[in-house]
């Protein structure tokens, strides 16, 4: 059971809830704070004190003072004029770590709602009712307006929902899982517009599995070393102590591990004439490296933003104030989106290069051209090679930052915002590709070790080729592939690689 009391979470944690792994519920303390914090927001309406965000319009309009016969329409119309998303829904695993985040975020006691908020968002995360939010409509300043705006119109039984994975009215969802609907009441409807909780659950679900395929591209890049009969002399420890980056002698080390008992190295020891490999293989602690060392400077970013107050205005409950600030902002998470997705762009460059060594006949002397027996009647692997640059360019295109892009938005009150829905969108299309390029060199390099036997690879090399034969047998005439791609690339994802070194 997780307690959220707006603590920091980590990516295991937003990836168990999202998955359903893992049940939810309110810190004590947590429901002391926001039952605290809500006293001040009703003080407020009771005193009829002017306070943005509780008895405002909202953005352009702050300027205009809602009597106290409106407060609840105030929030139930900016729930509405807010629910205009576009696009295709986040996944549900998407949308669950969305409600997770909001959640935990009001948990901290610092957004006014009334502590049954909090506890209807876990409701619908232990019921299974899933809002549906459109993914197009964030700029990533205000928050994420309208996908958040999008879960509070379920909150109210608008709009739609899953349940148990079929989509219906919301209505239908929450009765179905005996939630009751909520009348928003002060403050409430912005308690749930204002943040970055849309960005983060979609940034946080890539980032995890960007984290795992950057993981697997060194068990891949290790196959392909195998099958090129390359040297693993690059990855002498000492090389890497010379230059101390955690991450290049972490996949230095992993390396060596998977290239362990290597039978094929030891055949060419002693009379092979090639002194140094091409960086694509000589190189893979460098650049995997610093790919990691980019992930984990992400992860780390992401990690902050799942315990900090991103509302907008702040309650303090122990002086009663209640301060306008800019903590909704997307910047920090839009820039590391846009660093994440340059890494794992390169990454995804250095694996196309080594499969192209593995089939193009100028690249390597000992292996068939496109590894394939029967050269000219038959193709064998050449368009996987086209494949993973097609997949490549599309990366390249995608890793494009949307962090430096600027739209002026809400009649220039919001000028300057941070289009990090965007920039997370992009980072998951980009795992995409890249769990399939991934896949690609894992079945291409495992049929280059076909032409090393019966001398056997390293260890962790031979686990990592049982695992593709397990789903991929060798191409002994030409066969479509698409579907034994899109296999390795979800054993990828489900961790089947992970035991390999």
């Amino acid at each position: 059971m997780l307690e959220l009391d707006g603590q920091r979470l980590s990516l295991a944690q937003v990836f168990a809830v999202a998955r359903g792994k893992e049940r939810v519920a309110l810190a004590a303390p947590a429901r002391v704070r926001v039952e605290q914090s809500r006293k001040v927001v009703e003080n407020i309406v009771a005193e009829g004190r002017t306070v943005y965000g509780v008895n405002t319009g909202f953005g352009k309009l702050s300027d205009v003072h809602i009597e106290p016969t409106q407060l609840r329409e105030l929030q139930l119309n900016l729930v509405r004029s807010h629910s205009c998303g576009l696009g295709p829904p986040l996944s549900e695993s998407e949308a669950r770590a969305l409600l997770l985040l909001r959640a935990n975020v009001l948990a901290q006691g610092y957004s006014g709602c009334r502590p049954v908020l909090v506890e209807t968002l876990i409701e619908m995360l232990e019921g299974d009712v899933t809002p549906v939010i459109p993914e197009k409509g964030s700029v990533g300043a205000s928050g994420d307006l309208a996908p958040l705006a999008h879960l509070a119109l379920t909150i109210i039984g608008e709009g739609e929902a899953f349940y148990h994975g079929e989509r219906m009215a919301s209505a239908d969802a929450l009765q179905r899982a005996e939630i009751e609907p909520l009348e928003l009441d002060a403050k409430e409807g912005i308690a749930l517009l204002n943040g970055t909780q849309a960005m983060a659950a979609v940034g946080a679900l890539a980032l995890f599995r960007a984290e795992n395929v950057a993981r697997i591209t060194d068990v891949a890049g290790a196959m392909t070393l195998e099958a090129l009969r390359g040297t693993p002399a690059a990855f002498d420890e000492r090389i890497h102590a010379a230059r101390p980056h955690p991450g290049q002698m972490e996949v230095a080390a992993r390396l060596r591990e998977l290239l362990r008992d290597s039978e094929i190295r030891q055949s060419h020891l002693q009379d092979d004439p090639r002194v140094q490999d091409a960086y694509s293989l000589r190189c893979m602690p460098q650049v995997h490296g610093a790919v990691r060392g980019a992930l984990s400077h992400v992860r780390e970013i992401i990690e902050i933003e799942t315990g900090s107050a991103t509302d907008n205005p702040l309650v303090f409950a122990d002086t009663g104030e209640v301060i306008s600030g800019g903590n909704f902002h997307g910047a920090p998470l839009a820039l590391a989106f846009d660093y994440a997705a340059m890494a794992l762009t390169d990454l995804m460059s250095i694996t196309e290069r080594r499969v192209d060594r593995l089939v193009n006949p100028d690249a390597n002397e000992d292996l068939p051209p496109f590894l394939t027996s029967h050269p000219g009647p038959a193709s064998g692997f050449m368009m996987l090679q086209i494949v993973a640059a097609a997949l490549l360019n599309e990366a390249k295109v995608l890793a494009h930052p949307a962090s430096i892009d600027n739209v002026p938005t809400d009649g220039g009150k919001e000028d300057h915002v941070s289009m990090g829905m965007t920039a997370a969108t992009k980072l998951r299309s980009i795992v995409d590709n890249a769990e399939l390029i991934t896949a690609i060199e894992l079945i291409t390099a495992a049929e280059g070790l076909e032409y090393r036997a019966p001398l056997q690879p390293g260890q962790g090399v031979k686990q990592a080729y049982n695992i593709v034969r397990a789903h991929v047998p060798r191409l002994t005439a030409d066969r479509a592939m698409s579907h034994e791609i899109q296999e390795i690339a979800a054993a990828i994802r489900n961790g089947e690689f992970d035991s390999a070194g």
